[in-house]
């Protein structure tokens, strides 16, 4: 009986021990590499054709456009990445691409469009909010400091509170330096706005 335990004992460890578990390692590396592969190939059968059909809507697909499909409407083909195709025509002939007819969109396209407009019309709206915002505290800035270069223009004693709870009055370096101070916020914080 007790032999059969301390074989067993044995055996416990020689599975705990990591030379037992290189097999798993490679195992999962294997794994993995399958998993990858076989993630990869349902990506060779995306849709790789792509053109405006006769009614003026987007249209994705594994297989080639029709032959009635004009070589200019034909947006991507298959290839490396997907290369979307070189116009046929030359430069010289944008004016006429211009007055071609605008592609219908679908109810799909629409909804992106105006999810599009309205967030392009959110961030509009936040931007100025914003520049409202600042606007409004270079005003305050300007007028608090204004008020402090007339008080110190005046000539009245200015006193401060130091660090003791004490009334300290400014000497004329002490006051010669908030001066020059207050102007250079005044320099920054009163500027016109930009128009």
């Amino acid at each position: 009986m007790r032999r059969s335990y301390t074989h067993r004992a044995r055996v416990s460890a020689a599975i705990a021990r990591p030379e037992g578990r290189r097999y798993t390692g490679a195992m999962n590396l294997l794994r993995a590499t399958l998993l990858g592969v076989a993630l990869a190939l349902p990506a060779a059968s995306f849709a790789q054709w792509q053109w405006i059909d006769k009614d003026g809507h987007k249209v994705f697909s594994d297989q080639s456009p029709p032959a009635d499909i004009p070589a200019k409407n034909i947006l991507k083909q298959p290839g490396p990445r997907g290369r979307p195709v070189a116009p046929a025509e030359p430069a010289a002939s944008a004016p006429a691409q211009a007055a071609a007819p605008v592609p219908k969109l679908s109810g799909k396209e629409r909804e992106l469009e105006e999810k599009k407009k309205q967030a392009e019309a959110a961030e509009a709206e936040k931007r100025k909010a914003q520049e409202e915002q600042l606007a409004k505290e270079h005003a305050e800035n300007c007028t608090r400091a204004k008020s402090a270069k007339a008080s110190f223009d005046s000539g009245v004693r200015i006193t401060r509170t130091n660090e003791k709870g004490e009334r300290e009055y400014l000497d004329d370096a002490q006051r010669a330096a908030e001066t020059k101070r207050i102007e250079a916020i005044i320099a920054r914080e009163c500027k016109p706005a930009a128009q």
